[in-house]
């Protein structure tokens, strides 16, 4: 099935959208195995009691049954989780009491956003319970008892990461990543998973790949964690640039978060990108206080180039984590717009020159190579055949960054030199052996 088809890509979603979802149990296997039809995962399986970096996996959430009911009014029942996952707090533990509405209230969550939807609340590592409803359902309840009843309980499993690769000429690696784990949200949830998707698609056909692409998908945070405590050192060595895919909807510019350096390839790029068409990506520094999984990649042991590409973004709008983030707000015209977006980026980025160095400590003696003027005095730093004073210049600036990470687009933001004419001095360096590139 090929995604770019607007008529499939909702089918899926329709498909993923009412699952419940959580970082581990059947919902997640559910979506999993549905984006598995798309980007040939691998599954990789951490099991309850595993410990993952500082991090413990915790037990498997099965959810059959859920609702409140009002003993006073006909034993009507007032929410009910089979209408709407998000009504019942993610990881519930199992209840069946009789309750005041005192009592009752104690475990009530709404939206201070958005008062006529239903929030999305969860309680993972903690055993408490809940239910959310809408400012309008809480204000209607009336004194009397209730009796809550949740069908849940808790048994060994395991969190479920996958990855693949799509091998390219260099073994230096683009890693994107998406999370799967919000029950029925469009945007916060299924718009990063289905970008991710139509990239594999894409990327896959595209006859020539410099770089090679591994797409990982995973439950948020402990997911990610997970992947870092047995692929972390593989991907310091490997991992060339990356982003988490999140909050894909809407029509807003893309947001760019960098990396936690700041000076990672896409960091640079995304900038590139600004520096010629002024404006066209939002560009914010990294932040560890919110965010998605790129706070675990840019944790300070790993510190990996990975920044999180986003455009309807989490928090800025009301309708965040609640049921009123829907498919028609996300817009499914408005991811394929950013699939759109990010494909072209990726394909531009390929074509990005990156030189290395081959003799990187000091400066190299660059008369020995016909580069740098026999005689040095006033206006007379160019040389000969490249009558053109910038050109000493440009041999120096590109040298000193050819570290394999830092591209020409790079040095021409730098020095305002033009790429055309830094290709050409590129290539009179490789020529001469002074530089090998990626």
């Amino acid at each position: 099935m090929n995604l770019d088809v607007k008529e499939n890509l909702e089918l899926v979603f329709d498909q993923l959208f009412p699952l419940c979802r959580s970082i581990t149990g059947e919902g997640y296997r559910k979506s999993f195995g549905i984006l598995k039809k798309f980007i040939p995962f691998t599954e990789i399986y951490y099991e309850t009691g595993k410990q993952v970096l500082n991090w413990s996996i915790p037990e498997e959430w099965v959810i059959r049954k859920a609702y409140i009911k009002s003993l006073d009014e006909d034993n009507r029942i007032i929410v009910d989780f089979k209408n709407n996952c998000l009504h019942l707090m993610n990881y519930s533990i199992p209840v069946d009491k009789k309750l005041t509405l005192d009592e009752l209230k104690k475990h009530l969550y709404v939206s201070k956003t958005d008062p006529t939807s239903v929030p999305y609340v969860f309680s993972y590592y903690k055993k408490r319970w809940g239910f959310a409803v809408t400012q309008e359902v809480f204000d209607s309840l009336k004194e009397g008892l209730y009796h809550v009843f949740i069908d849940s309980e808790f048994v060994h499993g395991a969190v479920l990461v996958g990855d693949t690769i799509l091998s390219g000429t260099s073994d230096r690696e683009i890693f994107l990543s998406s999370y799967l784990c919000h029950p029925s949200m469009a945007n916060n949830e299924l718009s990063g998973p289905l970008v991710l998707a139509m990239l594999y698609q894409r990327i896959s056909r595209w006859k020539n790949r410099k770089f090679t692409y591994r797409f990982v998908i995973n439950p948020e945070t402990i997911g990610s964690i997970s992947y870092l405590s047995d692929h972390g050192q593989e991907l310091k060595s490997k991992m060339f640039a990356g982003m988490v895919l999140t909050t894909l909807g809407g029509k807003q510019n893309l947001r760019w978060k960098a990396s936690r350096s700041g000076n990672s390839p896409f960091d640079h790029f995304v900038r590139w990108q600004n520096y010629i068409k002024p404006g066209f990506f939002r560009y914010e520094e990294f932040d560890p206080s919110e965010g998605s999984d790129e706070r675990q990649y840019c944790s300070p042991g790993f510190d990996l180039p990975v920044g999180q590409m986003a455009r309807l973004v989490y928090g800025t709008y009301k309708e965040y984590h609640t049921s009123n983030d829907t498919k028609e707000l996300m817009g499914i015209d408005n991811i394929i717009d950013s699939c759109n977006i990010l494909e072209k980026f990726l394909q531009t980025f390929e074509n990005e020159r990156f030189c290395i160095n081959k003799f990187p400590y000091g400066e190299i003696k660059l008369s020995n190579f016909d580069l740098y003027p026999d005689v040095n005095s006033d206006g007379n730093r160019c040389f000969g055949f490249m009558k053109d004073p910038k050109f000493v210049a440009a041999v120096m600036t590109i040298l000193n960054y050819a570290d394999g990470m830092h591209s020409l687009s790079f040095v021409s933001m730098k020095t305002g030199l033009s790429t055309e004419f830094l290709n050409k001095v590129a290539d009179i360096l490789k020529e001469k052996g002074l530089t090998d590139e990626i």
